[in-house]
C-alpha cells in the first residue's frame, strides 16, 4: 500500500482505540508525562531526540533540577549548560535550547506559544517537537510523527515508501492526521503510538505474538516486519584520526576550546593534530612526520613522557574518531609559554569544563592523581 485511498477506514477507527487501550496497561512511568508545562515537555523532547529514554531520563532530571523554569535556563551560563549536556552529543541542540529559552523568557515574557504553528517559529523547534508540545501541553489535535510512529504506521498499514523521501513523509503525515481524528484524547493517543513503537513494535524482534494489532497488521500478515519501514541506507561513516598531546604541570592540565565549526564546537579538549592516517608511533617521529614546529614541538621534545600512548575511539552519527593520547609533564621553564589556544586548568576547573565524552573517558581517574 502506498496511497491514502488504500487504507481501511474501519481499521483506522479501531487502530486509535486499540492503541490507547494497550497504552493504559503498558505505559512507562516517566516524569514528563505528569505535566502540562510546555517548558518541561519541550526539554524532554529535545533531550530524547535520537536518545533512548534510559539514557535521557537522568539528563532530564539534572536539567530540571538546575533550571526549573525557562527563565532559569535563559539566565544560565552557556558553559554550564553544555557541561550538563555533556555525553548526549549533537551540541548544537543544547545551544539552540539556550537561545530559544532566552527568546521565550525575554521576548515572550516566559510564556510558550500555545499552538503548533506558533511553536514552529521558535529556533530549533521542528515539526515533531512543535506537535509534541502542542499536543501534550495544550491538547491540540496534531499528530507526532517520529521514528517509532513511522515504524508502526509502515508495518500496520503496509506503507512501503522510503521514509527518507519527501513523498513518503507527506504520506505518513496525512495518514497520521487521519488517524488522530479518531482519538478521543489526542495527547494520550500520541503518547500511545510512540510508546507502542518503543516497546512493542520495536525495530528488531517486535513482539508480534502478543500484539493487539496483529490481525490488521499488513507486515505481520505478509511476513514483512523486518522490511518495513523502508529506509535508504545510511551514508558511509567518515573515519577521522586524532593525535592528542596531553600536557600537565604541577597538577594542571592544558586544554583549549574548540572554536571552529566542527564536531564538539565550544567544548574543550587537548592540543590536537588531525591526520589522514591511523595514529601510531613515537611522539617525536609523529611530529617529524607531520612537519610540526613551534611551541607544540618544543613541549614534546622538552617534556617528559609520563605514560604509554592510550588509544580510544568514539563513534558519532556519521563519523568515527580514532584517537591516540600522548601524555607529557612540562617543565616549569617552558610552562609559561603555551601553544596557541591552550590554557592551564586545575583539576576542579577541568571537571567544570564541557568536554567530549572521548576526553571525559580519558580523564577518568587522572584528575585525582
Amino acid at each position: 500500500m502506498s496511497s491514502l485511498s488504500d487504507f481501511n477506514l474501519a481499521e483506522e477507527s479501531n487502530f486509535a482505540q486499540t492503541l490507547v487501550g494497550w497504552y493504559e496497561h503498558h505505559k512507562r512511568n516517566l516524569p514528563w508525562r505528569h505535566t502540562h508545562d510546555p517548558y518541561r515537555i519541550w526539554l524532554s523532547e529535545v533531550i530524547l531526540q535520537q536518545t533512548r529514554v534510559a539514557q535521557g531520563l537522568p539528563y532530564y532530571e539534572r536539567f530540571v533540577a538546575a533550571y526549573p523554569t525557562v527563565t532559569d535556563m535563559a539566565q544560565a551560563d552557556e558553559r554550564d549548560l553544555l557541561r550538563l549536556w555533556q555525553g548526549l552529543g549533537y551540541y548544537s541542540r543544547a545551544r539552540n535550547l539556550h537561545q530559544t529559552a532566552k527568546v521565550v523568557a525575554t521576548n515572550l515574557k516566559g510564556v510558550f506559544p500555545d499552538s503548533y504553528h506558533n511553536l514552529l517559529k521558535l529556533k530549533g523547534v521542528g515539526v515533531y517537537t512543535a506537535a509534541a508540545i502542542a499536543s501534550f501541553a495544550f491538547g491540540e489535535r496534531v499528530p507526532v510523527v517520529d521514528g517509532n510512529v513511522y515504524r508502526v504506521l509502515a508495518r500496520v498499514f503496509g506503507v512501503d515508501q522510503d521514509i527518507t523521501t519527501t513523498t513518503a513523509k507527506k504520506t505518513f503525515v496525512a495518514l497520521a492526521l487521519q488517524l488522530i481524528q479518531h482519538a478521543r484524547d489526542p495527547a494520550t493517543y500520541n503518547q500511545a503510538i510512540m510508546e507502542f513503537g518503543a516497546i512493542q513494535c520495536t525495530p528488531v524482534s517486535p513482539d508480534c505474538m502478543l500484539c493487539p494489532l496483529q490481525q490488521q497488521c499488513v507486515a505481520y500478515q505478509t511476513g514483512r516486519q523486518q522490511l518495513l519501514p523502508v529506509k535508504a541506507k545510511k551514508a558511509a561513516v567518515r573515519e577521522r584520526f586524532f593525535y592528542y598531546f596531553v600536557f600537565h604541570n604541577h597538577g594542571r592540565f592544558a586544554l583549549r576550546e574548540r572554536t571552529t565549526r566542527d564536531v564538539w564546537q565550544q567544548l574543550y579538549d587537548f592540543a590536537l593534530v588531525e591526520t589522514a592516517r591511523q595514529p601510531g608511533g613515537e611522539p617525536t617521529s609523529v611530529l617529524r612526520d607531520l612537519g610540526l614546529t613551534g611551541q607544540l614541538e618544543n613541549w614534546v621534545l622538552r617534556g617528559l613522557q609520563t605514560a604509554a600512548p592510550v588509544p580510544a575511539t568514539q563513534l558519532l552519527s556519521h563519523q568515527r574518531i580514532r584517537a591516540l593520547f600522548y601524555e607529557f609533564d612540562v617543565p616549569d621553564r617552558i610552562a609559561g609559554i603555551l601553544p596557541d589556544g591552550l590554557m592551564w586548568y586545575l583539576p576542579d576547573e577541568v571537571r567544570a569544563l564541557p568536554k567530549p565524552v572521548l576526553i571525559v573517558n580519558y580523564l577518568a581517574g587522572r584528575l585525582d592523581k
